[in-house]
Formats: structure tokens, sequence, C-alpha cells
């Protein structure tokens, strides 16, 4: 059972039992029960929304509308991780010019995408909501199984036997040199363009939703405490 769903449930728990107990205590019930049911239904909207268009509402799947932003921050992340002369000469000399990308992959650094992902969010019309729970810094808390599960990502790139076929053919080629940086990039970038927003959309929403639940629990929290503070107020 997702958090979502509890938080709902125990939401609703909280509205049904206002209506069986004494009256002095069911306003508080009551108020706290619906708040926190608002509080978690707008956050499991507002998650929606990132990744899916809704009629009418205005800003909705934000993550496919800027698919461009992510794609050129993984090509840039790519270049200067994996593909610098000194990074490619050094790498040739230790593995005998064996092409071999994962022990670079696994000292590349990917918060560059993560920043590039955190500041879309932020700055699209659910950046207010989530600021509400931490902003920034509480998206940070999904920066290491984004970092994972893109490194999975971008291993599956580099290690298609076309992405090897082209690259070896480039390396053969060219010397280590400007030339061959630029025919690389080339390279990264006729990949990433295969990339369609449907899919990079996809991509985000399962490297994070399941993580985003929390955002829900925290909604109905919240709205539960301020719906039990605004019925002492009545």
């Amino acid at each position: 059972m997702s958090k979502s769903l509890i938080t709902d449930l125990v939401s609703l728990l909280l509205i049904s039992v206002s209506f069986l107990i004494p009256s002095v205590y069911h306003d508080a019930m009551l108020f706290t029960g619906l708040f926190a049911l608002s509080g978690a239904i707008t956050n499991q909207l507002a998650i929606h929304m990132l990744f899916e268009k809704v009629p009418f509402l205005y800003g909705s799947g934000v993550i496919e509308k800027n698919f461009t932003v992510f794609k050129e921050s993984i090509r840039e992340m790519i270049m200067k991780q994996f593909f610098t002369k000194e990074q490619l000469a050094d790498f040739f000399a230790k593995e005998e010019e064996k092409i071999d990308l994962k022990p670079l992959l696994e000292e590349a650094d990917f918060s560059p995408a993560f920043d590039a992902l955190s500041k879309t969010v932020m700055e699209s019309k659910f950046g207010g909501a989530i600021s509400m729970f931490g902003g920034e810094e509480a998206l940070d808390g999904l920066r290491e199984p984004f970092s994972r599960k893109l490194k999975s990502a971008v291993s599956t790139i580099v290690s298609s036997s076309a992405f090897k076929a082209q690259l070896d053919h480039h390396i053969k080629s060219s010397a280590l040199s400007d030339d061959m940086i630029a025919s690389v990039e080339e390279l990264i970038t006729r990949r990433l363009e295969e990339l369609t927003p449907k899919m990079v959309k996809e991509l985000v929403q399962e490297l994070i939703k399941e993580h985003l639940g929390w955002l829900v629990v925290w909604g109905g929290v919240f709205g539960g405490l301020i719906g039990l503070i605004s019925s002492f107020l009545i």
C-alpha cells in the first residue's frame, strides 16, 4: 500500500470518527481530517501534474515540457566527465586502448543533471508547494537515488553496441585532438536526440516518483495540524 493511499485513508478515518464521538471533540477531529485530506490530495495532484499534462491547468506536464534542458545537462555531464583530452589519454594508457567506460562511469559526478532537474521543478508552478516542505533542500534527499539510477541509464547508452562501434571508429580514425572530442560530442548529441519527451518523462518518473510520496504524507500531516488549530479558532 502506497504512502499516499495510507495518508488518504487515515484522513478519511478521522473524518468518519468525528461523527461518532461526543460533540465536544467533533470539530477538532473533523477539521483535522478535512484539512489533512485536502493537503494530501493537493500534493498528489501537484506530483501528478509534474509528469502529466492536465487539461485547463496551466503549467502541468513540466518535466515533459523541459525535456530539452534535461538532455542538454546529460550531454554536458558526459562530455565533461568522460571525454576531456586528459581523461581519454589517461584512460587509454591504463586500459591499453580497450573501450571500457565503466571506470569513468563509476567516478562520474551526476550532480549537474540532478541540479538541472531540481531547478526545473523549483521554477515550475509547483515550486511554491515544494518550498513549503523545505524547497530544494527537501529534494536534495533524492540526489543519491537519482544519481544511482541515472548512472544505470547512462551506462546503457554508452554500453550499446552501436555506440561502441561508432566510438571505436572515431578513435581509430582520429587523433587525440579537438577534432576527436568534437566527433565524440556529435555522437553523444545524436544518441541523445533519440530520446523523446515521453522517454525523458518516464525516466524521471521512474527515478523520483516513489520518493515524492513523502510530500503527500507531510501535506496530510501539516494540513491536519492546521485543521486542528483552526478548530479552536472558530
